[in-house]
């Protein structure tokens, strides 16, 4: 059994350790009632003032790729100085202090002025000395700063924009120099070779909006960029990826107080195009002409004619796709937007609307020869104009039509080498062979989009059945003949004509996009192939085409051929020029100048359609051209071939 030793009387240490605990108990007690019963009523309405807001964060978007990796369009980290208000409310304070007339009494209109007024005295101060600090002077936009406060409060106002390294590092070696400040990092869109591909890539315009399948619902947004036009257009869903949340606490002023992510950002996909960038970058530079220079206005188109990939498509002048991320002058604007002539913005590859002129002959020979009316063999003999000494013409009905070249006896071969207009008239007035004209037309799907470019292609104009009924005359089927008239296309669309006649018959669906690929495989996305499609099969004889193969071949390498500026030492291309009238009110006012072709012509590969508004003549202009693309082209097949060379040494 315990005992215990009785307590000594009177003990004075276990008093004071008695009094000390009976005072800290009395302390606990007191701030406990403080808190649960004084206070009480402070820290409910506290927590009524605060809430909690959703912050929409967009994911990084998927870069645009050529068809060997190469990036068309991408992202890099760009550094910006951040200001956050909820932590300048002291200083706010201060200054509306030292504004305040001493002793006067302010009505509350006028208090709330001299409050707004302190408030971005503090912020532009900082904003100056911090520009000055890292010199890159900068003045922070009243109206700015005004709707930033009013409208998203609890987000920081970015002050300075794209730091480069050296101001990254001075900024971080004094990070609490000025209150409120921080450094973040955020993906900005670049498009590191500038102009090059600018109207298939397209442009961007900000735009914080929700997807499909997105929450619509978001107390803030932070800024995000939509796709246009061009390839940033049609595939903005997949290159936006799916934007992140974060939820955001804030007081009863409208600052943060803290935040936590809800959901991370996936980032878009990768676009994969066809287009190969070097021979891009080679069709653009061969398109700005010697006779114009940058003044150039056309459009060359390249496509593998067993494929129907775009291996290039280029479109002058151009435009900056970056230019539309930032700020840009009304003047220059303006001077994109409305340039009369120029027109930078328009994509003169699909969405303009030409006469092809002579180029369309491929058509008319074809429907002439398929309906046995010509033989190839057979001379018609051009007749002599009188009123032009050396160049022949046509009669339909009362109407002379002139021609190029000069009286005498043409067989097919030496009528398409020399382009003759009244050969061609000649053999389309046949019985039959206009309505085959016009059945082979909607075999090549002229008069139709090819949705290469959705909101940038133009279907055209041919005609159909329901025309040769409707006031049709021998002279409208003279002009088609010769593609004037009742008959207008874009560059692509003669490229597919182009490529169908040189692969023996198939009307590709022309195509731009390889795949679709996830940019970050953790998100486990699949990728998306974009096979190669057959639209249509023209069904004509092989001989007949191998016809229209051997007279384009001597257009570009016999003595006279209007192609003979497009030869190229080693490679056998087939061609032809074309040179149209743009009329306006019955008067000419413009050409037209086309050079179609392919190669090689035994084994073709690629055709190559070339479009120079006011050029000379499709020979002289437009020809030039297509030979540096052609050299290119053969440049291209030399690098493939080494490459594949140095990796067989490999393995």
């Amino acid at each position: 059994m315990f005992q215990f030793a009785p307590i000594k009387q009177p003990d004075s240490q276990l008093r004071v350790v008695a009094f000390v605990l009976a005072a800290g108990f009395c302390v606990l007690l007191a701030g406990l009632w403080y808190v649960q019963v004084f206070s009480s009523k402070k820290f409910s309405e506290s927590l009524e003032d605060q809430a909690v807001r959703t912050v929409r964060i967009p994911a990084v978007r998927g870069k645009i790729l050529d068809r060997n990796g190469q990036p068309f369009a991408e992202n890099r980290p760009t550094y910006n100085i951040e200001l956050y208000l909820a932590e300048l409310g002291k200083h706010f304070n201060t200054e509306y202090m030292r504004l305040r007339p001493v002793g006067a009494r302010l009505t509350r209109s006028e208090r709330e002025a001299l409050e707004w007024t302190a408030r971005y005295h503090v912020v532009s101060n900082i904003t100056t000395q911090v520009g000055d600090w890292l010199q890159q002077p900068q003045v922070i936009d009243q109206k700015k700063f005004q709707r930033h406060y009013n409208e998203v409060r609890a987000l920081p106002i970015s002050i300075l924009q794209n730091l480069n390294a050296v101001q990254v590092a001075r900024f971080a070696e004094r990070p609490g120099v000025f209150p409120g400040l921080d450094l973040e990092i955020q993906p900005l869109r670049v498009y590191p070779h500038g102009s090059i591909a600018a109207h298939v890539l397209g442009s961007l315009t900000r735009d914080e909006s929700s997807q499909e399948e997105e929450d619509a619902f978001y107390h803030y947004r932070l800024p995000d960029w939509k796709g246009v036009t061009g390839m940033e257009g049609v595939f903005d869903a997949q290159l936006r990826g799916v934007a992140g949340t974060k939820s955001m606490t804030v007081n009863r002023l409208g600052y943060r107080q803290h935040e936590t992510v809800l959901r991370t950002p996936e980032p878009g996909d990768n676009l994969v195009l066809t287009l190969d960038f070097k021979l891009q970058q080679a069709v653009e530079r061969a398109l700005v002409t010697p006779l114009f220079g940058a003044q150039t206005r056309g459009a060359a188109v390249v496509l593998d004619v067993q494929t129907g990939d775009v291996l290039a498509l280029a479109s002058a002048p151009d435009f900056g796709p970056a230019e539309f991320m930032g700020r840009i002058s009304t003047e220059h604007w303006t001077n994109v937007l409305n340039h009369p002539i120029q027109k930078p913005l328009f994509n003169r590859a699909t969405q303009e609307n030409y006469h092809p002129g002579s180029i369309l002959k491929m058509l008319t020979a074809l429907a002439a020869l398929e309906m046995e009316a010509l033989d190839p063999n057979a001379v018609y003999n051009v007749e002599a104009d009188p009123t032009r000494p050396g160049r022949g013409c046509i009669h339909v009905g009362n109407r002379k039509i002139d021609d190029t070249v000069s009286p005498g006896p043409y067989n097919f071969k030496k009528a398409l080498v020399h382009s003759s207009n009244s050969y061609f008239i000649h053999y389309a007035l046949k019985p039959g062979v206009l309505q085959k004209m016009i059945m082979l037309g909607k075999k090549f799907h002229l008069g139709e989009r090819t949705d290469l470019l959705p909101r940038q292609e133009t279907a055209g104009d041919f005609p159909d059945q329901t025309d040769l009924v409707s006031r049709w005359q021998p002279g409208d089927t003279a002009n088609l003949a010769i593609g004037q008239g009742k008959v207008s296309v874009s560059p692509l669309q003669m490229a597919v004509l182009t490529a169908a006649v040189a692969n023996g018959g198939k009307v590709f669906w022309p195509r731009l996009v390889l795949r679709l690929e996830p940019s970050d495989l953790q998100f486990g996305a699949k990728i998306s192939e974009f096979p190669a499609r057959v639209r249509d099969e023209l069904g004509v004889k092989p001989e007949n085409l191998r016809l229209i193969h051997e007279a384009m071949l001597a257009d570009v390498e016999e003595a006279g051929g209007t192609g003979r500026e497009a030869k190229v030492d080693g490679l056998k291309i087939g061609g032809k020029t074309g040179t149209a009238e743009v009329e306006r009110a019955g008067k000419m006012v413009d050409k037209t100048t086309w050079f179609a072709s392919f190669a090689p012509v035994d084994r073709p590969k690629w055709a190559v359609v070339v479009m120079v508004e006011s050029g000379a003549s499709g020979g002289k202009t437009c020809a030039p051209v297509a030979k540096k693309i052609y050299e290119a082209l053969l440049a291209r097949e030399r690098d493939g071939g080494r490459k594949t060379s140095a990796l067989a040494s490999l393995n």
